[in-house]
């Protein structure tokens, strides 16, 4: 079977057009501070990260030295680090490439690393790498047209519509994990998660509350999962 092209046949449906409608706010958004279609599909090529891409267009039009944009947009992805450290090991086989993980990490995103956390396990794994990177080109291909069509219709969309249509990924990527939750542990990091995040964002640096988050989260989920297994084997 050729994995890339099944990666990207399922991605062309709930998954491609949600992220790809997510981003119409962030091509309408670079044109309404006055970037180029070109830059606006650019950003989401090179950095495709919708909050990170907003970062940018507002400090390059405050005219921000260019070294704090970059820690800036740096700072604002780090919640991608766990994300890689739990998805490329999954990917990795015997004769994958550095150049294969290096494109892989550029891929991952809420939304394509929620959905390969649910559909690669089942696959082999010399297989889940080329399924991941076809799943993720389309994903990528879908949100630079829906980018420029964003750049393009600024006049007939309202700024708050543009903005709205970004929560549609963080609202996906809970339902997504909803349905792939399968084990107690899963369920309890769903809630013990939900439950942290409004402290973790007050409290944790900006731009680090989700790994903080995380880590307590599924901390406690992991502890208390292991307290649940003891208490059986006494039993």
């Amino acid at each position: 079977m050729d994995w890339f092209r099944e990666g990207a046949r399922q991605a062309l449906g709930g998954p491609m057009l949600i992220v790809a409608a997510s981003l119409i706010g962030v091509g309408g958004i670079a044109r309404d501070a006055g970037f180029s279609l070109e830059v606006a599909v650019g950003s989401t090529i090179f950095i495709w990260a919708g909050p990170a891409q907003l970062l940018f267009f507002s400090a390059v039009a405050a005219k921000m030295a260019w070294p704090a944009i970059a820690v800036s947009i740096s700072l604002s992805s780090v919640r991608f680090v766990p994300m890689c450290v739990a998805l490329l090991p999954m990917l990795r086989a015997r004769r994958t490439s550095a150049l294969s993980l290096i494109a892989a990490a550029h891929c991952i995103s809420v939304t394509t690393w929620a959905e390969a956390m649910r559909r690669l396990p089942p696959l082999p794994r010399a297989a889940r790498m080329p399924f991941f990177l076809g799943f993720s080109a389309m994903c990528l291909a879908g949100t630079s047209v829906s980018t420029a069509v964003g750049h393009a219709l600024i006049g007939q969309m309202s700024r708050p519509f543009a903005a709205g249509l970004l929560f549609l990924t963080p609202i996906y990527f809970v339902s997504t994990l909803l349905r792939a939750a399968r084990q107690p542990i899963d369920w309890m990091a769903l809630v013990l998660g939900l439950a942290i995040a409004p402290f973790a964002q007050a409290w944790a640096p900006e731009g680090f509350d989700l790994p903080v988050l995380g880590a307590i989260g599924g901390t406690l989920a992991f502890v208390a999962q292991r307290l649940v297994d003891a208490r059986k084997v006494e039993r």
